[in-house]
């Protein structure tokens, strides 16, 4: 199983791991050993895309060795490249036998046994709640194995229709899972030892499920809900839309322990001429708004978020509106790419299209001043007592790993017992990626 891209992705691929262990599959490290290869992958960027092309070249190159060899050897293309291009990933390479879209892959198994039989074959349907009523359940020891930190499902697809964005043609429009189907699934997961749980969704706070009684909850419910399960230490949810940021929200970060000090909220661009042509919805003082709120409720909260530059007709002025607003709000980490135009969304037909060469410089200097500002914040951590979930053995000897409640990795020594405790620590090193620290001695926290 090989998965490219978001969160989502991670999740789904091991749903499809749990899905296909009932049809006798176990997991292998490598493709030299596998019977079959799963490429979970990403439509977001072009280079995303075109990648999974150049895995599928050599993967069908293994396929003929093995065909030379008497052995069978079956390759599936899942998640969104296949959603968005289908059949054409069969036409391009001859060596897949399967391909299926992210809304069903609970199909695997009905798939696979008829490609045994020597067919090829695409299910890219939008089934979204039969995969939520489907998803299998992974087992007790099947969720230790994967660690103390899990991801929950809670809403799929998009229906914001940014006009750079692919995520709406390829996981459709907005639906969210029923509560109790979370509670349950999370419940599940904490049983069997995970003590965090990130909520996932491609807009996570438009999460609007339906309890028993078919009253749709806020995002903010579902987290005060969720947060009275024994034994979860820890909570977040990604990704977010500016416009969904309620202050119903925002509240919840200064009302609930668990709700970690962290928000990922993409804003993409400082420049409102260029948010519009991107139909965002919101203007750059609507989102710096939203931070100053989020730090009236929690003032210790951290803000991470995506940029893109390069826009079409993203000017000189408007980029450096851009990085006015990432000096004025202060970021702990971001993602940041080049404009990748994507077949089909509305940017991609713009006539207004930057080039490569100036797209390169403008990233150079924004990932320059976001880098700059998260080395600060790492830095400002030295001295202090911070939290941490530690998740597992470190790099060295006698070390263990974990992370903040903003999501730096912390490297420790201690022994392995200490895995999937919440502790203080004082921290006295940051390095470039990380940060070093002592474990305090007292009462474990969140």
């Amino acid at each position: 199983m090989k998965s490219f891209g978001c969160q989502m992705n991670v999740y789904d691929a091991a749903r499809m791991t749990d899905l296909l262990a009932g049809e006798g599959y176990g997991e292998t490290a490598s493709e030299e050993d596998a019977d079959l290869v799963i490429l979970n992958t990403c439509h977001i960027r072009e280079r995303a895309a075109e990648k999974i092309y150049s895995e599928l070249g050599k993967l069908a190159v293994l396929k003929r060795e093995r065909a030379e060899a008497g052995r069978d050897f079956k390759i599936v293309v899942a998640g969104c490249v296949a959603q968005a291009e289908g059949e054409l990933v069969l036409r391009r390479q001859k060596a897949v036998d399967v391909v299926v879209g992210p809304q069903s892959y609970q199909h695997l198994p009905r798939l696979l046994r008829r490609a045994a039989e020597g067919a090829r074959l695409t299910d890219t349907d939008f089934a979204v709640e039969e995969k939520f009523r489907d998803l299998p359940k992974p087992t007790r020891a099947q969720i230790a194995a994967r660690g103390v930190s899990a991801f929950v499902t809670v809403q799929e697809g998009c229906d914001k229709f940014c006009s750079f964005c692919v995520v709406p043609y390829t996981r459709g429009a907005e639906v969210s899972r029923d509560v109790a189907q979370v509670v349950t699934e999370t419940k599940r997961l904490v049983d069997a030892g995970v003590r965090e749980i990130t909520l996932i969704g491609q807009n996570v706070n438009a999460y609007r499920g339906e309890d028993s009684l078919g009253d749709p909850w806020p995002l903010e419910r579902l987290l005060e809900h969720l947060s009275d399960i024994d034994g979860l230490e820890r909570l977040r949810y990604t990704t977010s839309h500016p416009v969904d940021m309620t202050q119903g929200l925002i509240d919840a970060h200064g009302a609930l322990p668990k709700l970690m000090p962290f928000v990922h909220l993409p804003v993409q661009s400082g420049s409102d001429r260029v948010l519009k042509a991107m139909n965002r919805r919101h203007s750059a003082q609507d989102y710096l708004d939203i931070v100053a709120r989020l730090r009236a409720a929690r003032p210790d909260v951290a803000l991470s978020s995506d940029f893109i530059v390069g826009f079409p007709g993203e000017t000189d002025a408007d980029f450096e509106e851009t990085l006015a607003l990432i000096r004025a709000v202060g970021f702990a980490s971001t993602f940041s790419f080049k404009y990748s135009p994507r077949p089909g969304t509305p940017g991609a037909e713009r006539e207004d299209q930057i080039a490569d060469e100036i797209m390169r410089e403008r990233l150079a200097i924004l990932q320059g001043l976001v880098e700059t500002q998260r080395q600060a914040f790492n830095t400002a951590t030295v001295g202090r007592v911070v939290n941490i979930l530690f998740e597992k053995r470190g790099r060295h000897d006698g070390q263990i790993a974990g992370k903040s409640p903003y999501m730096q990795p912390v490297h420790v020594f201690g022994p392995p017992e200490l895995v999937g405790r919440v502790l203080p620590a004082k921290i006295t090193a940051a390095g470039s990626n990380s940060l070093s620290g002592e474990i305090v001695q007292g009462q474990e926290q969140g």
